[in-house]
């Protein structure tokens, strides 16, 4: 960590833009492996399974399937592509503004952002793209979903439990 002295007197400070950029390359590290991962499974399901297709059949507690969804979670909205786009365009500037207020160098809210982030652009590129959601992790008794489905899920699940923190006061630290 770079450090900047004005006079032997002077407090010393961390160089805010090295914090910046730190947080940056994590953001977009986790994003980019997020939407990598997710549109390389999808591109692997399509290849080996057949649309309906279900391996290994037979077995009953999880199972993949090739499902193509043009609506969102759970089956709602069928064919209501160009509102779920907008959606997700609209989510997609909500999650970059929450990373621009993001307190610095707090890893895990930029990393739960990043992960939103990353799964809302992984099956915007399916709706864009194909016009439809490839979905393939089938359990049992639960709707399909896919990398990108589990990575909103968990990435929001962070958020909510990194709400529940105790946040320093401002007087803190202080005395």
């Amino acid at each position: 960590m770079e450090r900047v002295e004005t006079s032997p007197s002077a407090p010393v400070q961390e160089d805010a833009p090295d914090v910046h950029t730190r947080q940056a390359r994590l953001f977009a590290s986790v994003a980019i492996g997020a939407i990598v991962a997710d549109q390389a499974t999808k591109a692997l399901i399509r290849a080996w399974l057949a649309e309906g297709e279900t391996w290994p059949a037979g077995f009953e507690l999880i199972h993949l399937s090739h499902v193509e969804n043009t609506g969102a979670a759970f089956g709602i909205l069928q064919g209501a592509g160009p509102l779920l786009v907008i959606s997700s365009i609209v989510g997609v500037v909500v999650v970059l503004a929450l990373l621009y207020t993001a307190p610095a160098g707090d890893r895990l809210y930029t990393a739960a952002l990043a992960l939103v982030l990353g799964g809302a652009v992984g099956n915007l590129i399916d709706r864009v793209l194909r016009g439809e959601v490839t979905d393939f992790i089938d359990p049992t008794h639960y709707p399909a979903f896919n990398l990108a489905d589990s990575s909103i899920v968990v990435g929001v699940i962070a958020l909510i439990l990194l709400s529940f923190r105790p946040q320093a006061s401002p007087d803190e630290g202080t005395e």
